[in-house]
């Protein structure tokens, strides 16, 4: 639909490049949190993918990132919804097989990002599922 004259057509968010813009803070609180970056956006066929994974002592880390600028649809953690536990559970043994891992103690994390302004607050959520 064509906006009316003399208005401007609604700002379209990037979405991709906000996701990215939250991976990129969520991997930096990460690292300051001790964790190391195994790899980032790991994706397997179409099923979807894990944003980070990371090792923390002796776990392989498997973790999601959401990001929210407002509230209007929620708290950023209440996006990781059962289905959506479910494709990270089904990507993250792929990723083991694929990888060849076997034996290795692994957890599933979130970190949660709102952003007040430019500054993020952000919350890691050990053990989320």
């Amino acid at each position: 639909m064509k906006p009316l004259p003399g208005t401007r057509p609604p700002l379209r968010r990037n979405l991709r490049r906000e996701g990215a813009r939250g991976e990129e803070i969520a991997a930096r609180f990460l690292v300051e949190q001790g964790f190391r970056i195994v790899e980032r956006n790991f994706r397997f066929r179409r099923k979807g993918e894990i944003d980070i994974v990371a090792r923390e002592g002796e776990y392989l880390v498997f973790c999601e990132v959401k990001m929210r600028t407002n509230d209007e649809y929620g708290l950023p953690e209440y996006a990781v919804t059962p289905m959506k536990q479910e494709t990270i559970r089904r990507i993250a043994a792929a990723y083991l097989a694929i990888r060849e891992i076997r034996g290795q103690p692994c957890r599933f994390d979130v970190v949660t990002i709102r952003l007040e302004g430019n500054t993020p607050a952000m919350t890691l959520l050990r053990n989320a599922f």
